[in-house]
């Protein structure tokens, strides 16, 4: 059995997560969104001060198929093809609509046939970044460099029925709002300093949204791999 621990930061306390339930337009489309960091599931869980619940989890992944959008072949690239698709994303010029159907197209894996999907967390820190790329104001370069930001963290989602099926309560540990909620303010607003620094550099050798179109850039592309 190859076991991992996962924290769901929450205003309630969760015992029995249910396949099905849960937001249609979240990152990964609908599922049980967690961390392995119980101090990030913390901050999740503060979206307001009242404060909330990091609710504690056991799941055997033995024989569970887990998409990493994280590592090779992956790319920024597939993720944001993932988001675009599952959350309100409202593009601001005809390059940003069309760079976002072509990233449909040829990038966006199909996550049904995943138990378990691991990627970055697009709060409202990864989402400018990523609307300032589809638009074509910074590089493919600094949207990845960006994802690294203020160290926002990552999620693993439970994304199938058979998931659900091996996921076990182990308790919960009471997150503190007038603690979480300024740790998670300031951890956003790092990151948006540092993107905002990032952000002025001139990238003249980049790979850029209108690039991908121009070029018909694939999935497996070398210039991917060089930035």
């Amino acid at each position: 059995m190859k076991k991992m621990i996962l924290w769901h930061g929450s205003s309630k306390i969760i015992e029995h997560p249910r396949y099905g339930a849960g937001k249609r337009f979240n990152d990964y489309g609908q599922g049980f969104y967690c961390t392995e960091h119980e101090e990030l599931a913390k901050e999740w869980a503060c979206m307001e001060l009242p404060g909330g619940y990091a609710n504690r989890y056991q799941i055997d992944v033995s024989g569970l198929k887990i998409l990493n959008l994280q590592e090779p072949p992956y790319t920024v690239l597939h993720w944001l093809a993932v988001l675009s698709a599952n959350r309100k994303f409202q593009p601001e010029t005809a390059l940003s609509q069309q760079g976002l159907v072509y990233l449909q197209t040829y990038f966006l894996p199909d996550l049904d046939q995943y138990d378990l999907i691991r990627g970055y967390r697009a709060d409202d820190s990864y989402f400018s970044f990523t609307r300032a790329f589809a638009g074509n104001a910074i590089s493919y370069r600094q949207l990845s460099e960006a994802m690294y930001l203020g160290e926002l963290g990552e999620q693993i989602v439970l994304h199938s029925e058979a998931a659900f099926e091996r996921i076990l309560f182990e308790g919960f540990e009471p997150a503190d709002g007038s603690i979480y909620y300024p740790k998670r303010k300031q951890r956003d607003e790092s990151a948006r300093l540092k993107y905002r620094q990032l952000a002025m550099q001139t990238d003249l050798d980049g790979i850029y949204m209108r690039d991908i179109l121009r070029d018909k850039i694939m999935p497996g592309d070398k210039r991917l791999d060089k930035q």
